[in-house]
């Protein structure tokens, strides 16, 4: 009897069930924010471990070149400006000269109509009408040409401009999420460069585990499925979140020699990953398990 009994102790003990389903490493969204521009760092005001709002300034590239570079691009246009022409003053003299044609273009057309003037006369007249329209024609045309194209590179200073502005706000480095930084590449003073890497910054407060399952398991999971996750402190020191599953991966890979799965035989398994709501004591890289 003594002997059966061991025998069912060590057979039920052999049969208990593990409290998780698969285990993985707490993982976090990164970031990485670039230089935009070229220039020296003139202000840098960026630690490891600091906590960032999305849209805080902590960073500006030196802006004197650019600043020069837009006032020159306003005195172009001012310059611009001025040489546009007053169409209607330059047309005035011209017109004055036609309306007075034209009068006594009238006057002859009558003296003829009465046989008090010669027909030549008339003609001449009417010559000189048609020759004066023509002049306000292609004077009108000629200073039309000539304002297009001033305001043609009025436009190109103006866009020359916002595009200078937009180089100005790019000098401004900003931070485009929330989170905290883990990383930073560059002091204050440095000359940086378009694409130089500043700092690296993580969204700590919304973590996810990254675990790995298996295709038997798989059938059993499916994306906003709810789960306990464990964040594991060793020796038995556990913390438990809610949690819910975000991603499967659609193919599947080698068992990572790190991870350690529910069917440590199988070869190929499944990435997938479960979010949880960080309250500060989940930290990157460290350990955890799930239980779906």
């Amino acid at each position: 009897m003594a002997v059966a009994g061991l025998a069912l102790m060590l057979n039920a003990c052999g049969n208990k069930e593990k409290d998780f389903d698969a285990t993985g490493v707490f993982e976090a969204t990164e970031t990485v924010v670039y230089a935009e521009q070229n220039g020296s760092l003139t202000t840098f005001d960026v630690d490891e471990g600091d906590r960032l709002e999305q849209g805080r300034e902590v960073a500006l590239i030196d802006t004197v070149q650019l600043w020069l570079k837009v006032a020159q691009t306003e005195a172009s246009r001012k310059v611009y400006q001025s040489q546009k022409p007053d169409m209607e003053k330059q047309l005035a003299a011209t017109r004055e000269q036609l309306a007075k044609a034209r009068q006594e273009q009238q006057r002859y057309r009558e003296l003829v109509a009465d046989g008090a003037a010669p027909r030549k006369m008339l003609d001449d007249a009417d010559s000189q009408v048609e020759v004066l329209q023509r002049q306000v024609e292609a004077l009108r045309s000629s200073l039309s040409v000539s304002t297009n194209a001033l305001d043609r590179q009025m436009e190109a200073a103006d866009v020359q401009r916002e595009q200078l502005l937009d180089q100005l706000a790019k000098c401004h480095v900003r931070t485009p999420a929330s989170g905290t930084v883990i990383e930073k590449y560059v002091e204050r003073g440095e000359f940086v460069a378009v694409g130089k890497p500043l700092f690296k910054m993580a969204d700590t407060d919304h973590m996810f585990m990254r675990a790995y399952v298996t295709s038997a398991q798989l059938q059993h999971i499916r994306v906003g499925q709810k789960a306990k996750v464990y964040a594991d402190y060793g020796k038995g020191q556990k913390r438990e979140y809610a949690g819910t599953v975000t991603w499967i991966s659609s193919r599947s890979e080698f068992t990572p020699k790190t991870i350690l799965t529910d069917d440590e035989r199988a070869d190929l398994v499944y990435a997938l990953k479960v979010a949880v709501k960080n309250d500060g004591y989940i930290k990157m890289g460290m350990y955890g398990e799930v239980k779906f």
